[in-house]
């Protein structure tokens, strides 16, 4: 699997992990609305939270490796034809904002799990508590989580029409660039 990006190429491991990481960020959305389908204190309520809670410490892991991917793999390849400035300004603080997103959104649910002195599952493992019990806190984090949630929907649906948009309207290589493959 190369580490390296080429001139036109994402390198495999960042592709990889780009749609991975897309799978797992559905499944993630997929398992917060289907929960609410199934009445509190349901089994198929519990697995669905669960697994949202331990797919969203998945994300939290991985984006970690998919950042020293980044910057292991050297220069993004160019797009060709090259895009404007501002949309190559606008790409970068997208970008910025879903690492951040994908960053912030586990550990803010790792919090509110922590406050409201949850255990936090991950696959057969407890993992510590990040914080003491505290109610107030565990609110206002789950504020910030469910607006973080509608902004990664907008950041996300965004990141998606403009990949899209290059590939369909500019027909430049900006899709291609990260789509599995080879040249």
């Amino acid at each position: 699997m190369s580490w390296s990006n080429s001139a036109t190429r994402y390198s495999n491991l960042s592709s990889a992990l780009h749609w991975l990481m897309l799978v797992l960020l559905v499944a993630v959305y997929a398992c917060m609305e289907l929960k609410d389908f199934f009445p509190k204190g349901s089994d198929p309520r519990i697995l669905m939270k669960n697994t949202h809670f331990m797919l969203g410490l998945s994300v939290f892991a991985l984006v970690w490796l998919r950042l020293a991917a980044r910057f292991a793999g050297g220069a993004a390849p160019a797009i060709t034809p090259p895009a404007p400035a501002w949309q190559l300004l606008l790409s970068k603080g997208v970008h910025l904002a879903l690492y951040a997103l994908m960053i912030g959104m586990p550990l803010g649910g790792w919090i509110i799990l922590s406050a409201e002195g949850q255990p936090i599952p991950f696959f057969g493992l407890e993992l510590p508590a990040l914080v003491g019990k505290n109610r107030g806190l565990a609110e206002q984090f789950e504020e910030l989580h469910e607006i973080g949630a509608s902004v990664g929907y907008v950041l996300i649906g965004v990141h998606a029409v403009a990949a899209l948009f290059h590939h369909y309207f500019m027909r430049d290589n900006t899709l291609r660039r990260m789509l599995p493959g080879r040249g």
